[in-house]
């Protein structure tokens, strides 16, 4: 009996413990792309000039690393599948419109939790987009969201995946925790203001 190649999980890993400290390296990484992602669109982009798009102090948005584990969560496993011909495109779009709508759901949520916990939330309204609905979500970013998912689960993700997998244990350990009592800390702060 032939044994296929046995592709890699994309957080599978020796431990539980070290399994928790990879997905917490993702959505730490994940935090700050997002954040780097906003502020490219609104200093080059929209050219409104630069200011702290998280509600955090730090340059990271959890909103970001949040979509980036339920993507993980819901299209991980069906974007290893092997596939290929017209079969791979259909996957494809079929993530696309998976992470269109999964993100635009988690953009939805959030503001309502937002607006419930401060009175509103920090990032744009979407009330100048043509398709939108109470301006907090609207049809062209979630497209970007969709294109985005698609990015993050197909190219990025693998690499910070074979990148993860290279840190020693003790290192990865020393890592998460520092960045986690960093956001703790940050958080903390953002609850006190």
């Amino acid at each position: 009996m032939r044994r296929m190649k046995q592709r890699p999980r994309f957080y599978g890993s020796k431990t539980m413990v070290r399994r928790f400290q990879e997905i917490y390296l993702y959505f730490f990484l994940y935090c700050v792309i997002g954040w780097l992602y906003e502020v490219f669109l609104e200093v080059v982009v929209y050219r409104w000039g630069f200011s702290n798009r998280g509600v955090l102090f730090g340059p990271y948005l959890p909103i970001y690393g949040i979509g980036a584990l339920v993507f993980l969560l819901c299209f991980g496993r069906y974007v290893q599948k092997p596939v290929k011909g017209a079969r791979r495109w259909l996957q494809v779009g079929l993530v696309f419109l998976g992470c269109m709508t999964v993100a635009t759901a988690i953009e939805l949520a959030a503001t309502y939790w937002m607006e419930y916990t401060v009175g509103s939330w920090p990032w744009q309204t979407y009330v100048d987009y043509k398709i939108n609905f109470q301006g907090r979500i609207a049809l062209s970013p979630s497209i970007r969201f969709g294109l985005g998912g698609l990015l993050f689960l197909y190219v990025i993700q693998p690499l910070f995946y074979k990148l993860a997998r290279r840190i020693p244990d003790r290192l990865l350990a020393w890592l998460t925790g520092i960045l986690a009592l960093v956001m703790a800390v940050d958080f903390v702060f953002y609850l006190l203001k």
